[in-house]
C-alpha cells in the first residue's frame, strides 16, 4: 500500500517537471540566449516581469540550447502554495526525468527525507556529486509557498560549480538575490529585456503568415501593442482566425483588434482599480506622487505599485519611479475621461499642472494648464518652457495645443514664437515659418533675434528644397558670436556644414560639422541631432555607406529612445540610414528601418530624406519581383512631389521609373517617361537656381542614359551618361558618379570599344566605398558582365557587386536558422557545404574569391568544432542551426 501510495505521489509531481511544449513560432532571441557574453558565465538568470511577455518561452530557448550542447536540463513547473516538502521531491524527480538518472534522489523520493532546508542540501551534494551540466528551469516560481521561497533562494545562493538555475517569476516575487546581483552572481531581466523589438515582431508575423506578411502592417502591430509578446500573439490569433486566405490592409491594427487588445491589457480589474487608472491616465508619464494629488488619496503609491506588478498596463520604466502606461490603453482610458463632467475634469488637470509646476516639469504644467481652462498661466509657462523644449525634441515637442491660444497672448510673446516658427520651418508648413518670421521681427527688432531667424528661414529654405536659397542665406547671414550664444553658435555650424555639403563639398561639411562640436556640452540636445543628421548625410552623399551607416545606427538608436520610434525626426534618420545598409546588400534591415515610417516621412520630411526613404523601398520591392509595388511607391513618390510643391521629387520619381523600366527593355515606356521629365522641366516656375539645376539635369541626364540603354543605343547612351558624371563629379556624389562608370563601360563595349579599365576601376571603387549593389542595381547585363569579370586578387577579396533576380523572380530563401550565432555569409556558405559544393564553386556561386570561402570554412570549422566539411554539416544540423534536408 506504501509502494503505490508514493506511485501516485510520483505521478503527480511527473506534471510538475514536465516541460510544456515550446512554442510553434518561437522567436529565437539572439541577445537573450543563454551563450550570449552578458549571460553565458552567470549562474542564476532571474526572469521577472507580468503576465504575457514570454518567461516560460524564454526559459524553453534556454531548455533547448543546452541540450543542444549535450548538457542536461531539470524542468520544475510551480503549482499555486507548493510547499517545501513538495518543492524538494519536485527538484529531485526533475534531475531523474532531465538527465536520466533513475537512481538520483532516493532518499529524498523513496526513503525518509530530511526536513527543513536539510533536503535542500541533499540535493545540492547529490547534484555536485554527479559532476554533470545541470541547467535547473523553475517556472513560475512566484506561486511557490513562502517556505518553498525561501528554499529557493537557499539553493540560490549555495550553487555548486556544475549547477546553474534559471528562475521565471512575476515581478512582486521577493527571492532575495540582491546580493547575488550585487556580486555578478545573478542577471535579472525584466519587462524591458522581454519587449520585442521590431525586428522579432517582424519575424514573428512573417512565420505566422507566410505569404500574407506586409512589413507596415507589422510594424504597426509592433508600434499597437509596443512590443509586448502576448499582445502581439493576440493580434495574430485573431487576424488569423478570421483571415484564413489572405490578409487586407490594415487587418492586423483594425479597430476590432484595438478593442481586443485593450480587454486584454485591462482584464478584470475591479472596478475601483478601473476608475483610478481612468483618472490618472490624463498625464504621459506617472509617479506615485503625481497619481496622489490626481485622486487625492494617500493610498495611490501603493495601489499604483500592486497595479503595475499584476497587469501589463504598465510597459515602460522611466528613470526613478516614474511609469508610463501603454499607450492604447491610456487612449482607451481617456475617452472614459471624456464622459466625466466638464468640472471634474478640468480639477483634475488643475491638480495634475500645480504638481508638475511644482516639481519644475513647466512644459508638461503648461498643457494641463490650458486643459484646465487657465489660458493665460498656460501661455506664461508655454513662453518659459516650450522654446527650450523645441530645441531638446525638436518638431512633437507638445505644440500642437498653442496654436489654440488667443492670438494676443502668442503676439506679445516672443520666445514662444520662435518655437512655433522652427516648428514650422523644419516640416510641411515650411512656407508658413517665413511669414512668422518677418512679423516676429517687425514687433522685436534684435540683432540675436535677427540672427536666430535667419537660421529659422535656412531650415524653411531646407525643407522647401531651396539650395541655392540655403546658400544665399547663408551667405549673408552673420555668424553668431560665441560669448553670446553657444547653442546659436552649434546652429551657424550646422548651417555651414549644411551649406557646403549642398555645394558639393562633403568633407568640408564634416570639418564645420565637428567645429561646430565644441559647444556641444552647452548646447541643445536636437541641435547635435541635426549635426549629426548632417555628418551621415555628407558620408552617403559620397558613397561612402560604411562610416554613413555606423554614425547614423547611433544617432537613430539615441534618437528613437528618446523621442519613440515614429517620431519626425528619427524617420528623417531612419531614411537615411536605410539607403546606407541598402547599399551594403541589407535588405530586410532596409525595409525594417522603413516599415510603418512613410507617412511620416511624406509629411515631415526634407526632401532628400523622402526621396532616400521612397527609393529604397521601391529598388528592395523590385528586387523582390515586386514590381507592382516598385511602381507604386515611386508613384507615390510623384504625388509627395506634387502635394508639396517639390518638383525635384517629381522628376527623381519620374527619373526611378525610367531605371526600373530599363532593366526590362521597355524602349517606349523610358523615352515617354524622359519626354515627362522634359516637360515637367520647362514648367514655367522652376527654380532657376544652379544648385537645383545641376542636380536636377543629374537626375534626367541618367534618365536619358537609361532610356537609350533599354533601346539598346550603346552609343546614344554614351553622351546622357557623361553629362550626368560630370555633375555627379562637379557635386561628388560618389555613388552616381560609380554607377555611371559601370554603365558607360558597357555602353562602350556593347559598341565596340574597350572597357576593361574602366570597369576594373568601377570595381576597386565600388569595393573601396563599400557599395555592394551598386552594379546589380545599376543593370542586369552590367551584373552579368561583373560576373565574369576577372578580377585582381585584390578585387577577388573584396565586395562582389550583388545582382538582383530578375523581377518576378524572388531570392531563394535560405535554410539555415537566423539565429545562430553565424554571419550571413557564414549561413550561406554553410547551406552551399550542404550541397557538396567545392570551395571553388560555392565562391563561384556567392560569387567571391576562393580565399574568401576557405576563410569563412576556417571559421565554420572553429565555431562548430569540427574538423571536415561532413562534421561541420552534421553538427550544424544537430544544434539546429540548419534545416534537414
Amino acid at each position: 500500500m506504501q509502494g503505490s501510495s508514493r506511485q501516485r505521489a510520483h505521478a503527480d509531481l511527473l506534471l510538475k517537471v514536465t516541460p510544456p511544449r515550446a512554442p510553434g513560432h518561437l522567436v529565437p532571441r539572439a541577445d537573450l540566449q543563454s551563450g550570449h557574453p552578458r549571460l553565458r558565465d552567470v549562474p542564476v538568470l532571474l526572469v521577472q516581469a507580468p503576465g504575457g511577455f514570454g518567461k516560460t518561452s524564454l526559459l524553453a530557448q534556454w531548455r533547448r540550447e543546452q541540450l543542444a550542447l549535450g548538457g542536461a536540463v531539470a524542468w520544475v513547473s510551480a503549482a499555486p502554495g507548493d510547499d517545501l516538502a513538495t518543492f524538494v521531491q519536485a527538484l529531485a524527480l526533475a534531475v531523474r526525468v532531465g538527465a536520466h538518472r533513475p537512481a538520483f534522489g532516493h532518499v529524498l523520493l523513496e526513503g525518509r527525507p530530511p526536513a527543513g532546508l536539510e533536503g535542500v542540501t541533499l540535493w545540492l551534494a547529490e547534484v555536485a556529486q554527479g559532476a554533470i551540466p545541470l541547467l535547473l528551469c523553475v517556472d513560475e516560481a512566484d506561486r511557490l509557498a513562502e517556505p518553498a521561497r525561501d528554499a529557493l533562494a537557499y539553493l540560490l545562493h549555495n550553487l555548486p560549480p556544475n549547477l546553474r538555475c534559471a528562475i521565471a517569476a512575476r515581478s512582486d516575487a521577493r527571492l532575495d538575490v540582491k546580493d547575488l546581483v550585487a556580486s555578478g552572481q545573478c542577471v535579472v531581466l525584466g519587462a524591458p529585456q522581454l519587449r520585442f523589438g521590431l525586428e522579432q515582431t517582424l519575424q514573428l508575423v512573417r512565420a505566422r503568415l507566410g505569404a500574407a506578411f506586409d512589413g507596415d502592417e507589422a510594424a504597426r502591430l509592433h508600434d499597437m501593442t509596443e512590443g509586448w509578446p502576448l499582445g502581439v500573439q493576440l493580434a495574430l490569433g485573431l487576424a488569423q482566425g478570421r483571415l484564413p486566405a489572405a490578409l487586407p490592409h490594415r487587418a492586423l491594427t483594425g479597430a476590432q483588434l484595438r478593442t481586443r487588445f485593450v480587454t486584454a491589457l485591462l482584464g478584470k480589474l475591479e472596478p475601483q482599480d478601473l476608475d483610478f487608472l481612468t483618472r490618472i491616465s490624463i498625464v504621459e508619464t506617472l509617479h506615485p506622487g503625481l497619481c496622489t494629488a490626481l485622486v487625492e488619496d494617500a493610498g495611490a503609491p501603493a495601489r499604483l505599485e500592486r497595479l503595475a506588478a499584476e497587469t501589463p498596463v504598465f510597459v515602460a520604466a522611466e528613470q526613478g519611479a516614474w511609469l508610463r502606461m501603454h499607450s492604447l490603453v491610456r487612449d482607451a482610458l481617456r475617452q472614459r475621461v471624456e464622459s466625466l463632467p466638464q468640472a471634474q475634469r478640468e480639477a483634475l488637470h488643475a491638480r495634475a499642472s500645480r504638481w508638475l509646476l511644482d516639481e519644475g516639469l513647466l512644459a508638461a504644467a503648461a498643457l494641463h494648464a490650458f486643459c484646465a481652462g487657465q489660458h493665460e498661466l498656460a501661455a506664461t509657462l508655454a513662453e518659459r518652457s516650450l522654446y527650450d523644449a523645441t530645441m531638446e525634441q525638436g518638431r512633437g515637442a507638445g505644440l500642437e495645443w498653442v496654436w489654440r491660444l488667443p492670438r494676443e497672448e502668442l503676439d506679445r510673446r516672443p520666445r514662444l514664437q520662435l518655437a512655433l516658427a522652427w516648428t514650422l520651418a523644419l516640416s510641411d508648413r515650411h512656407a508658413e515659418a517665413s511669414a512668422r518670421v518677418h512679423q516676429l521681427l517687425q514687433r522685436h527688432p534684435d540683432a540675436a533675434l535677427r540672427r536666430e531667424c535667419d537660421m529659422i528661414l535656412v531650415g524653411a529654405a531646407l525643407c522647401a528644397d531651396e539650395p541655392d536659397r540655403v546658400v544665399a542665406l547663408l551667405a549673408d547671414g552673420a555668424e553668431a558670436p560665441e560669448a553670446e550664444s553657444p547653442r546659436l553658435a552649434q546652429i551657424a555650424a550646422n548651417g555651414a556644414a549644411l551649406g557646403a555639403l549642398l555645394q558639393g563639398q562633403p568633407a568640408l561639411a564634416r570639418l564645420r560639422h565637428q567645429q561646430g562640436e565644441r559647444f556641444a556640452a552647452v548646447s541643445a540636445q536636437h541641435v547635435q541631432r541635426w549635426g549629426h543628421l548632417i555628418a551621415g548625410w555628407s558620408y552617403l552623399w559620397e558613397g561612402q555607406v560604411q562610416p554613413a551607416a555606423a554614425l547614423l545606427q547611433g544617432a537613430l538608436a539615441a534618437t528613437e529612445e528618446d523621442l519613440g520610434r515614429r517620431s519626425p525626426f528619427a524617420t528623417l534618420l531612419a531614411a537615411l540610414l536605410a539607403a546606407a545598409v541598402w547599399e551594403q546588400d541589407q535588405p530586410a534591415q532596409a525595409e525594417a528601418l522603413l516599415a510603418n515610417r512613410l507617412d511620416v516621412l511624406e509629411e515631415t520630411g526634407i526632401p532628400e530624406c523622402v526621396l532616400c526613404g521612397f527609393r529604397t523601398l521601391a529598388r528592395a520591392a523590385c528586387a523582390a519581383g515586386a514590381e507592382h509595388r516598385a511602381l507604386d511607391l515611386l508613384g507615390a513618390l510623384e504625388a509627395v512631389g506634387t502635394d508639396r510643391t517639390l518638383p525635384r521629387l517629381r522628376v527623381a520619381s519620374l527619373a526611378e521609373q525610367v531605371w526600373l523600366h530599363a532593366r526590362s527593355g521597355r524602349a517606349d515606356t523610358c523615352r515617354a517617361l524622359c519626354a515627362r521629365i522634359g516637360a515637367l522641366l520647362a514648367e514655367p516656375g522652376m527654380p532657376d537656381g544652379p544648385l537645383w539645376q545641376r542636380g536636377t539635369r543629374m537626375l534626367q541626364s541618367l534618365a536619358e542614359g537609361y532610356a537609350a540603354l533599354a533601346a539598346q543605343d550603346w552609343r546614344g547612351a554614351l553622351q546622357p551618361l557623361e553629362r550626368a558624371d560630370e555633375a555627379a563629379r562637379a557635386l561628388q556624389q560618389g555613388r552616381v558618379h560609380i554607377e555611371v562608370l559601370g554603365l558607360r563601360a558597357l555602353a562602350l563595349e556593347r559598341s565596340g570599344h574597350q572597357a576593361e579599365a574602366l570597369l576594373r576601376e568601377a570595381l576597386d571603387l565600388a569595393a573601396a566605398l563599400g557599395l555592394r549593389r551598386v552594379f546589380g542595381d545599376a543593370h542586369p547585363q552590367l551584373a552579368q558582365r561583373f560576373a565574369r569579370f576577372d578580377a585582381s586578387p585584390s578585387a577577388a577579396a573584396a565586395p562582389a557587386p550583388s545582382a538582383s533576380p530578375p523581377v518576378g523572380q524572388a531570392r531563394p530563401a535560405s535554410k539555415t536558422a537566423p539565429a545562430s550565432g553565424l554571419t550571413a555569409k557564414e549561413r550561406e556558405v554553410l547551406q552551399l557545404a550542404a550541397g557538396n559544393l567545392t570551395n571553388k564553386e560555392i565562391g563561384l556561386a556567392m560569387q567571391v574569391g576562393e580565399e574568401t570561402i576557405k576563410w569563412h570554412m576556417k571559421n565554420l570549422f572553429a565555431k562548430l568544432d569540427a574538423g571536415t566539411r561532413k562534421q561541420v554539416v552534421q553538427r550544424a544540423r544537430l544544434l539546429g542551426l540548419m534545416q534537414a534536408d
